[in-house]
């Protein structure tokens, strides 16, 4: 009889638990789920070209950036990010809030999945979302990261207009699984299929305008769960110099040489392959794009140093050279500069005085920062010829034209190594011996020319392949007439195979390293990932140009480390 009451006592124990652990189950359901919101106005934006950090908020102003094609058309707008400064990382759910005020003429925000890549002449659009708010009108367009005919003109995987009630409510985009809602204040504007553009698990914000000014006065990120969002760095920041990387090994055979690469700022902050890649191998960086004229001066008398400060803020604490890229070049220059006047006399000094001004602030603006300097860059025709190019700056100067910005330069810092950079000139010949020329003339006239810079662009091993024999009769020649040299765009295609990629950059590296007029080797790029081009029919192709692919090393990396006894 005791047994079987004791039974049912724990049966009925066992079901009053069940009562609770299914009332708790319920409970949990219902109640609100816990949140991690980020204040973004507190985080870190002012490596951002446009924007002013006050207190009480962000100040955005335009800055008409663009990249002009190699002729000197086309325009392909350039709208900053935020890629020095903070970025998200979120776990899947989120929710971006921001408030507009004090919007002069047109508002736009771009939320991405990643960086945009830079290339020389146009720009590769990521997946995301930018909203763009005009009086009561907001332009919704979404990109899903896959190129159209054209790369330089992106077309919107899905674009509409909403009409929003009040333009002074928070827009509000909310991610939840594979749908992105776009509201303004509490109104549902749109509700659309594309959450998977969110995917790498980190955003990235920008904010621009066209041709007025506003102001953001909140702006905020949540997600549910205290795991679900956090902030971030850039990439390179935990990276350290390896032991064995290339810089390390070249150091031992020569103290004083320097290894480096050109980089970008969106994937030197964003991908962590990269990142680690550059910063255990390299010593020495150029700044890819960001210090040509059309990233320094968007505008006459506007200058964005913002992203380039960004890249020579980290080469400092990273405890690596610089090496600036360029002052004065046919390409890359905005169309103001394009387009100053030259036809009479008082043109030409109204003009000159413009380009002058534009030299004396940009090398002051780096002054003590940067080690060398290409004043001048690719000076001949593009036909490999040996007649200069009627740029600008010629057109403006004259054919003395180094010589002015050479004695510009160092009137503005002394101290840095000016170079005259070039391409096809690494392999004795005519354009070789025009280069060389231009150097003493330029001198001769009161310029100050430390060396030249080779680029050792090899695009096609039967005909661009420099040899150890010609390099060193190159490097003997310029180091015979009291000049040092720069291998300063080094890459080579892998068309004839990965083998032969090898061969070539081990060779144009250890001898330019064996070489006591060859003071520095640079890498045009890291890793082929970021290797974009167009092709002759407007379509974008990858190259597989450089020392790592895809994040690991490639057999042309492990021939130049045993080329330094690695």
């Amino acid at each position: 009889m005791a047994e079987r009451r004791q039974s049912r006592v724990l049966g009925m124990a066992s079901a009053l638990l069940v009562v609770l652990l299914m009332l708790g189950i319920l409970y949990s359901c219902s109640a609100p789920k816990p949140e991690k919101t980020v204040d973004l106005l507190q985080g870190d934006w002012r490596e951002v070209p446009g924007i002013r950090m006050g207190s009480d908020g962000l100040h955005v102003t335009p800055t008409a950036r663009r990249i002009v094609e190699q002729s000197g058309e086309g325009g392909q707008p350039n709208p900053p990010l935020n890629l020095a400064g903070t970025h998200l990382v979120v776990g899947g759910e989120f929710s971006l809030s921001a408030t507009f005020a004090n919007v002069t003429a047109d508002a736009s925000w771009a939320v991405y999945d990643r960086p945009p890549v830079i290339a020389d002449e146009f720009r590769v659009e990521p997946p995301g979302l930018r909203l763009t708010l005009q009086g009561n009108d907001l332009n919704i367009a979404v990109f899903d990261g896959t190129q159209k005919k054209d790369v330089t003109k992106p077309v919107p995987v899905h674009e509409e207009h909403q009409t929003v009630k009040d333009p002074g409510a928070a827009l509000t985009v909310h991610r939840l699984g594979d749908t992105l809602t776009v509201s303004s204040g509490s109104d549902a504007l749109s509700s659309l299929p594309f959450g998977k553009v969110f995917s790498s698990g980190a955003l990235w914000l920008g904010f621009s305008s066209d041709s007025g000014d506003f102001q953001i006065t909140s702006l905020k990120a949540v997600a549910p769960g205290s795991a679900g969002l956090q902030t971030s760095g850039a990439a390179a920041s935990g990276v350290k110099r390896s032991a064995d990387g290339l810089q390390t090994l070249a150091a031992r055979i020569r103290p004083d040489f320097l290894v480096g690469a050109a980089v970008a700022l969106g994937p030197l902050t964003g991908d962590g392959d990269y990142a680690r890649q550059f910063v255990e191998n390299f010593g020495a960086l150029t700044p890819e794009n960001a210090m040509k004229p059309q990233f320094l001066s968007p505008q006459q008398g506007v200058y964005t140093f913002e992203e380039a400060d960004a890249i020579l803020a980290m080469a400092q604490a990273k405890g690596m050279v610089v090496h600036g890229h360029t002052i004065a070049f046919t390409e890359a220059m905005p169309r103001w500069m394009q387009e100053l006047p030259a036809d009479s006399d008082q043109e030409r000094r109204a003009s000159a005085d413009v380009l002058l001004d534009y030299v004396t602030t940009v090398t002051m603006h780096f002054k003590g920062r940067l080690a060398s300097l290409d004043v001048v860059n690719e000076p001949f025709d593009v036909n490999q010829g040996t007649s200069m190019q009627q740029n600008t700056w010629y057109r403006v100067f004259g054919p003395d034209y180094p010589a002015i910005i050479s004695k510009a330069v160092y009137a503005a810092d002394p101290q840095v190594k000016q170079y005259i950079n070039e391409n096809g000139a690494d392999v004795p010949g005519r354009r070789q011996d025009a280069l060389l020329q231009l150097i003493r003339d330029t001198n001769a006239k009161g310029g100050h020319i430390y060396g030249a810079g080779l680029q050792a662009h090899v695009y096609d091993l039967e005909t661009d392949a420099i040899s150890a024999e010609q390099l060193t009769r190159t490097l003997n020649r310029f180091g015979d007439a009291g000049l040092y040299v720069r291998i300063s765009e080094n890459d080579v295609t892998d068309g004839q195979g990965t083998d032969a990629q090898a061969k070539q950059y081990a060779t144009v590296l250890a001898t330019c390293l064996h070489s006591p007029t060859c003071v520095s080797y640079t890498t045009w790029g890291v890793d082929d990932r970021y290797d974009w081009w167009i092709d002759d029919g407007g379509n974008l192709r990858q190259g597989h140009d450089h020392l790592f692919n895809n994040g690991r090393p490639t057999p042309a990396y492990d021939a130049v480390k045993r080329a330094m006894g690695g």
